[in-house]
């Protein structure tokens, strides 16, 4: 049984779901929403409670002004905002891509709210050496949208990820909501996200135990190098996962067991 919720926040209204029961584990992305992650929140509620969420801007999670833009500190304090109406003090995070940029953001807001991170492959390319090149061409790509549309923006997207059709498989047929969707996430989202600077000494001090998670299949891929140097950045060790970029999508079951793995205290 899924419950869903209302919240208002400053500047927005959430959307939210509530699945199982047991231990608190939110599970989110960015621009990803919550049914994108229905599947793996099956899978997970048969020993937790599980929260997914439509970030704001996006799907059924309203905002006030449609010209702000979606940073990683906003996302993480709506975050903290869902624990707050949930009553609960504390949780452990599922955050992909975008999400687990909004769950370094968290864990650095608001200390003590979150007791394990697993950050699975967070594009923060201000780590990279040649972060600049990748700056020019995250601009580039909002700038393809802007003038040509989102099919021409997204391909470029793809490419620079490193995640093309013969990885991904041909893109579904996009709906209206997703148009949208992606519409948001190119001009409002995707330069905030990948322009924060994770505070290393913030995370390396937190009682948050914060994993990099890295899908096996990811090798060559953008958010793979992101993701080795976070950990390196951490000093720590990524945790490989099941898959890719997205494999929750193309097998829950196994990716849940993953995280439950990790969760446990496992790699």
């Amino acid at each position: 049984m899924t419950d869903t919720h209302s919240l208002q926040v400053p500047g927005a209204r959430l959307y939210y779901e509530t699945r199982g029961t047991g231990p608190l584990l939110l599970v989110f992305g960015s621009p990803m929403s919550s049914p994108n992650f229905a599947a793996l929140a099956d899978e997970l509620a048969s020993d937790h409670t599980v929260v997914t969420f439509d970030p704001r801007g996006i799907a059924k999670s309203t905002i006030d002004n449609a010209d702000q833009d979606s940073t990683p500190d906003l996302r993480a304090d709506d975050v903290a905002a869902i624990l707050d109406d949930l009553g609960a003090e504390s949780a452990d995070a599922f955050g992909t891509s975008g999400g687990a940029v909004t769950g370094l953001a968290l864990v650095e807001r608001h200390p003590g709210r979150i007791r394990t991170l697993i950050a699975h492959e967070p594009p923060v390319l201000e780590l990279l050496p040649d972060a600049a090149a990748h700056r020019a061409n995250t601009d580039d790509i909002v700038a393809t949208y802007h003038r040509d549309g989102l099919g021409p923006a997204f391909a470029k997207f793809m490419g620079v990820a490193g995640l093309d059709e013969e990885t991904q498989g041909p893109p579904p047929q996009m709906s209206e909501q997703d148009a949208l969707d992606g519409a948001r996430f190119l001009s409002h989202e995707l330069q905030a996200t990948t322009r924060f600077v994770p505070n290393i000494h913030a995370l390396t001090t937190s009682t948050t135990r914060v994993v990099i998670g890295v899908g096996r299949d990811s090798t060559g891929q953008l958010t793979e190098q992101t993701s080795l140097a976070l950990a390196e950045e951490l000093g720590e060790r990524v945790t490989h996962m099941p898959g890719d970029h997205v494999a929750f999508l193309v097998d829950p079951a196994g990716f849940a067991a993953s995280v439950r793995e990790i969760l446990a205290g496992g790699h």
